[in-house]
């Protein structure tokens, strides 16, 4: 995906993907991550989710990277915090207690860089990625968060019936490119009220990703 098409999208506000309250299935199955008391989560390509506010509001403390400036300057302002912000190799960081966003490209984002990390939340990260570059980021995220455990929200649908982002995934596609190094489950499955975009008849998934 050409990263113009991100930066245009939020230059725009054509963002019909950002939610704009928590996500149900991450409320509802973030203690399949069996995580501690103020644990920090990693949220890939996070856009200004309001899962970040949630987490932070139950005590965790949340990393992300995002490509969008706008994007990172507009979560801060909507939690009425004000950032430091440093340079780290190519990537900017907006820092706040238990906060840090990184923006740029997630290629160029290191272990180093991030941190220990207990847990993934990927709610629009995969789905937004072709087929082509979904490989080459799922080893990149294993890499860079030593294979933490992974709560992620999928979409299924039948893909010619509309363009994506969000891409159709199967369980079997998510297997595809993280099964060397999780076990892959399924937690819900839900049929998307009037369908995805209103266009097609699609279901939503919350899978869990445990290290084998």
């Amino acid at each position: 995906m050409d990263p113009e098409f991100w930066h245009d999208r939020w230059q725009a506000g054509q963002i019909g993907f950002h939610e704009g309250q928590v996500n149900r299935m991450l409320a509802a199955h973030i203690g399949a991550l069996d995580l501690d008391a103020g644990a920090r989560l990693f949220l890939p390509l996070c856009g200004k989710a309001v899962d970040i506010h949630w987490l932070r509001h139950e005590g965790y403390r949340v990393a992300g990277v995002e490509l969008s400036e706008i994007a990172v300057r507009e979560l801060f302002e909507e939690m009425g915090v004000g950032p430091a912000i440093s340079q780290v190799g190519p990537l900017k960081r907006y820092a706040a207690e238990g906060l840090d966003i990184f923006v740029g490209d997630v290629f160029a984002l290191t272990a180093e860089m991030l941190g220990t990390v207990a847990a993934v939340y990927d709610r629009a990260a995969l789905v937004a990625l072709p087929e082509g570059l979904r490989a080459r980021y799922a080893e990149h995220v294993a890499k860079i968060t030593d294979t933490a455990p992974q709560l992620m929200i999928t979409f299924e649908y039948d893909q010619t019936q509309m363009d994506g982002p969000p891409f159709s995934l199967s369980e079997a596609s998510v297997k595809e490119v993280y099964g060397a190094h999780y076990a892959v489950s399924v937690l819900s499955r839900d049929d998307v009220e009037g369908g995805l975009k209103g266009t097609c008849p699609a279901s939503e998934k919350t899978l869990l990703l445990t290290p084998m």
